[in-house]
């Protein structure tokens, strides 16, 4: 099944059909993704839940939805002030600090309105719902770029590192499987499972980054490079330098495709994307 293909599909689907500068800005941006990580999980998750992947994906797209009105937000000069994302100009370049603004603020909610579409039991969708929006929320993502705001070109620890990108990165994957589990209806077990999973992937795709970051270059990333180092940003291969921080992204990954044991089948796939994000080049 062509996991990719159906959420670009359903993502066009549900993005506006308007040409208004805002609506264009919001289509520029979803157009602009990579790999589609978040709504993949939601679909596989759902899957090896033992249900179809389709339920899940208004759900999936919805993930995607936020995660891209994050990025517009993280790009703008207030925030991280990146002129490029993924090999374009960020949405703020291409139309203006305003729209780009709004563009986040519209796709945040659209995101609401297309989890709500998904054809799943009504409590399923509360839960659905519930789960999304504490995790885009102040005790989630939103407040993971806040502790990071308040700690830039400061000394961290590893612990409050971690916390940071548990927050700012991983409540966003960890609520893509979640959302997968809750479209199946699927039990607590399986949710915990999911959740530990996502911890493992999430933490493993902030180490690369950070990796990259220093090792990589800015065509094969889309990015500018060396920011980290530029700021006097707190990363894990500054407190933990390059080989240990492979280490620990290893080993991470390990424990996140052990947590996938409680299903039944069909978890080859997450288990072979773990292995990916934990070897990609950009």
């Amino acid at each position: 099944m062509d996991f990719l293909n159906m959420i670009n599909d359903a993502l066009e689907e549900y993005l506006p059909k308007s040409d208004d500068i805002v609506s264009e800005a919001m289509k520029y941006s979803v157009r602009n993704g990579g790999k589609r990580i978040r709504p993949m999980l939601t679909l596989e998750f759902c899957k090896a839940c033992g249900a179809e992947p389709e339920k899940a994906l208004p759900l999936a797209c919805a993930v995607e939805m936020i995660h891209t009105y994050s990025l517009i937000h993280d790009d703008l000069p207030c925030m991280d002030d990146d002129d490029y994302r993924r090999g374009k100009p960020s949405c703020h370049i291409a139309f203006g600090e305003a729209n780009a603004l709004l563009a986040g603020d519209a796709l945040l909610t659209l995101a609401f309105e297309t989890a709500v579409k998904a054809d799943i039991a009504a409590e399923n969708v509360v839960r659905a719902v519930k789960e999304l929006s504490y995790s885009a929320g102040i005790l989630g993502m939103v407040g993971g770029q806040v502790l990071d705001l308040q700690n830039e070109n400061k000394a961290l620890t590893l612990s409050e590192l971690e916390q940071i990108h548990n927050l700012k990165t991983g409540e966003l994957i960890r609520v893509a499987c979640v959302l997968g589990c809750v479209a199946a209806g699927a039990d607590e077990e399986k949710i915990k499972a999911a959740e530990a999973y996502a911890k493992g992937i999430g933490l493993t795709f902030q180490i690369v980054d950070d990796i990259l970051d220093v090792t990589s270059d800015a065509e094969t990333l889309g990015k500018p490079i060396g920011s980290d180092a530029e700021n006097q940003n707190t990363t894990y291969v500054s407190l933990l330098g390059i080989e240990k921080s492979k280490e620990v992204a290893a080993e991470l990954t390990r424990k996140a495709k052990a947590a996938l044991a409680v299903y039944d089948e069909n978890t080859e796939a997450l288990s072979l994307l773990a292995d990916n994000l934990l070897i990609r080049k950009k």
